[in-house]
């Protein structure tokens, strides 16, 4: 059983110390923040640089890392993680109990919290939030909209594959919630935005569930484009598609709150254009600095974060295409690709070579997986022995986002032209297609028309399935197989009730993933921040669980 507070967090964050200084440049957002007549010793406006745009304000209806870098300052959720870990901590549930079955798990609720409509936070609450997710139907079970809850949770209460019980709200403050059968990693799992606390209230009075569209481009309701309801320290104020999201301090919030007042996103998809509006004094700092732009910003004065690695950056290939289904062909992709030239010419120092679907940090991590070096001549022969030679050449679409970063990938368009001068070298001829990231996302995840792929993962929490299970726990359009052999081995390693046995069984699911190979792992990229000066501490963590009322500020 662990006990915590969202106020104790704040006293005990591991947080990044840096120096001050004050702004000169100012932006015009952060001159019309202030919000009072007198002047304030500290500018309490935190503008950020987002590499992209919110996809959509209803966490249960995202899995991006942008929605969910705003999702973590409106909502919270059951759990929570130990600061610079990606390790479990209570949350809005001061402490649980879990059953010697894994099935049943009792939660103990902080009192005295309220959703930023003034209602309050309680077992009902709880209970509602669970069964609405597993009660969506239609458009909003596809992948491209309620993604953690299909893949974690394994189905909806129509499809009949739920592994979810039902929740029972025993008091206000006592509340149990029950699994069909054994999810190892269900705590570390409600971290997640995604299960985050919505307030019932705002949920159905703005149509929250009220989505449409098809799942390639599904439309979201009006509580998902402006009206979101959490308990977090910060409330929502405008959402303007593609420029900016605007937050303010939620004044009845029962943690601290710390000295930040108000918060903007500010979307700038280059990053040229972000490391420019940084060295402006336009914004207070960003993410997914570009490896070419590091020694010049500490030249600059500019503070330097790196997270610590938790992410896998991959190739991923659909095997719905009728040439991707030939192992030989996954074969002959992968022994083209030299991954050190890849990442010695665009990607971050430090970024170390991936071999399987998940950084060495997670328990199952198997040094022994199959490998396929980079070999041309052995890719060469495989595509001939598969029917493709120079007077008939493999002939792929291979698809990438543009005009955004992530952790695991911050510069796509490089990577891709990386990679496409070394598949072109053993006589793959390429379609290439790009899409904005929302496009992208929709594209690859919500049907199958797509080919050969650039995608990658930052972990959410300290679980195998959070990697291996996520991608390859069931049948998806992204990847478009069904192996029974890997999708049971998943499903057993996430049963297990000890980490003894989890290791075993998750070292076994990862041999015979890189032996089916349906990607190519590529690399564990080097996150990297970078903060004016008078960001005297920010949260850095491995998981993005980064929480702006704990970010502190100078003249």
């Amino acid at each position: 059983m662990l006990h915590s507070t969202r106020k104790r967090l704040l006293a005990g964050a591991a947080a990044i110390a840096v120096g001050s200084l004050i702004l000169t440049a100012c932006a015009s957002q952060r001159e019309e923040g202030g919000g009072s007549e007198e002047p304030s010793e500290v500018d309490s406006t935190f503008i950020f640089g987002a590499s992209g745009d919110v996809s959509s304000l209803d966490p249960a209806f995202a899995s991006d890392g942008e929605s969910f870098r705003v999702s973590r300052q409106i909502f919270e959720g059951l759990v929570g993680v130990e600061p610079g870990t990606a390790d479990p901590a209570p949350l809005l549930a001061s402490s649980w109990e879990q059953s010697e079955d894994g099935l049943t798990y009792t939660f103990t609720l902080e009192e005295g919290v309220t959703f930023h409509d003034g209602t309050p936070f309680n077992a009902e609450a709880v209970c509602f939030n669970f069964d609405r997710q597993n009660n969506f139907t239609g458009i909003a079970q596809s992948e491209s909209l309620s993604y953690y809850w299909g893949k974690l949770m394994r189905g909806y209460a129509d499809t009949g594959t739920s592994i979810y019980g039902g929740c029972e709200a025993v008091s206000d403050t006592e509340v149990t919630g029950t699994l069909t059968e054994p999810f190892a990693g269900f705590i570390p799992a409600l971290s997640l935005p995604a299960f985050a606390m919505q307030s019932p209230t705002a949920l159905e009075e703005y149509g929250a569930d009220e989505v449409g569209g098809t799942s390639e481009a599904p439309t979201l309701s009006e509580y998902a484009t402006g009206h979101p309801t959490g308990t977090g320290p910060f409330q929502f104020e405008s959402w303007d598609p593609g420029s900016t999201t605007t937050l303010t301090a939620y004044e009845d919030y029962w943690g601290e709150q710390g000295v930040v007042e108000e918060i903007i996103f500010q979307v700038i998809g280059d990053t040229t254009a972000r490391r420019q509006a940084l060295e402006s004094g336009s914004i207070d700092g960003y993410d997914l600095v570009a490896p070419a732009d590091l020694g010049a910003l500490e030249e600059a004065g500019f503070t330097l974060i790196n997270r610590d690695p938790f992410n896998v950056l991959y190739l991923g290939m659909n095997q719905a295409v009728p040439e991707l289904a030939d192992e030989r062909v996954r074969q002959a992709i992968a022994h083209a690709i030299d991954k050190e030239q890849l990442i010695s010419q665009v990607l971050p120092e430090g970024t170390e070579v991936a071999s399987q679907f998940m950084p060495d940090s997670v328990i199952g991590w198997n040094p022994d997986v199959t490998t396929y070096e980079y070999d041309p001549e052995a890719a060469q022969a495989l595509l001939a022995e598969a029917g493709f030679d120079e007077s008939n050449p493999l002939t792929i679409t291979f698809n990438y986002p543009v005009n955004i970063s992530r952790p695991y990938m911050p510069n796509p368009e490089q990577i891709f032209t990386n990679l496409q001068s070394q598949l072109e070298a053993v006589g793959i001829v390429l379609n290439p297609v790009s899409n904005e990231w929302g496009e992208y996302l929709d594209l690859i995840q919500g049907g199958s028309d797509h080919g050969i792929h650039l995608l990658g993962w930052t972990g959410d929490y300290n679980d195998p399935d959070n990697f291996v299970g996520t991608f390859f726990g069931a049948p998806s359009n992204e990847w478009g197989f069904d192996n029974a052999e890997i999708f049971g081995a998943l499903t057993t390693g996430r049963g297990l009730a000890t980490a003894e046995e989890q290791e075993s069984a998750y070292a076994d699911a990862n041999a015979q993933i890189m032996e089916f190979l349906p990607g190519i792992p590529l690399a564990h990229p080097v996150p990297t921040l970078v903060f004016d000066e008078r960001v005297t501490s920010y949260p850095a963590s491995p998981v993005q669980d980064e929480v702006y009322n704990l970010v502190e500020l100078s003249e």
